[in-house]
């Protein structure tokens, strides 16, 4: 009889406190959270979020890449600076280490990860018309076989996403 009520004991001792756990586990969890975010807030103010897409360009396509980039990348991404749907944009150039290494990576630049990550159905719409302006037709096929010579010309590596931060002078 002694022992089952010990069992009775250390079982209600076990819910009682798997309760008191589950209960206050979200909101200890959600301060964590939220006081690391605080102490990095004080080290630096969040900048611009890059989305960078790393290429590395076929043997003998860096300048036909570079030229299809000038004529098509670029004035679209003018445009949609423009429009407001990106920050900016830029092309970084890397001399590769060894086969697996990227040399071409494309930039867009947005205000945030919202802007970055987040679709939106609007600012799809603007950029299809960005292109059907600049490529001269609103004909699916048409566009895919026009863009799509870029694949011939480099390989897809990976994509990364950076947010930019300024540094806080200590105090």
């Amino acid at each position: 009889m002694f022992s089952e009520m010990s069992v009775q004991m250390q079982s209600g001792k076990t819910r009682f406190a798997g309760k008191m756990f589950k209960r206050f586990s979200l909101p200890m969890f959600l301060l964590f959270l939220l006081s690391a975010n605080l102490f990095a807030q004080e080290h630096y103010t969040e900048g611009n979020v890059r989305v960078v897409n790393f290429y590395r360009t076929k043997p003998g396509q860096f300048d036909n890449y570079m030229k299809y980039l000038r004529a098509n990348f670029l004035p679209t991404q003018e445009e949609a600076k423009k429009q407001g749907l990106i920050a900016g944009y830029s092309i970084l150039l890397n001399t590769p280490v060894d086969q697996d290494d990227w040399d071409v990576a494309v930039v867009a630049i947005y205000k945030n990860f919202g802007n970055a990550l987040d679709y939106n159905q609007a600012d799809e719409d603007k950029m299809k018309k960005i292109q059907e302006s600049h490529y001269k037709t609103s004909d699916e096929q048409k566009l895919d076989e026009m863009t799509s010579k870029r694949f011939d010309m480099r390989t897809y590596i990976g994509t990364k996403y950076l947010r930019e931060v300024t540094l806080k002078p200590l105090k």
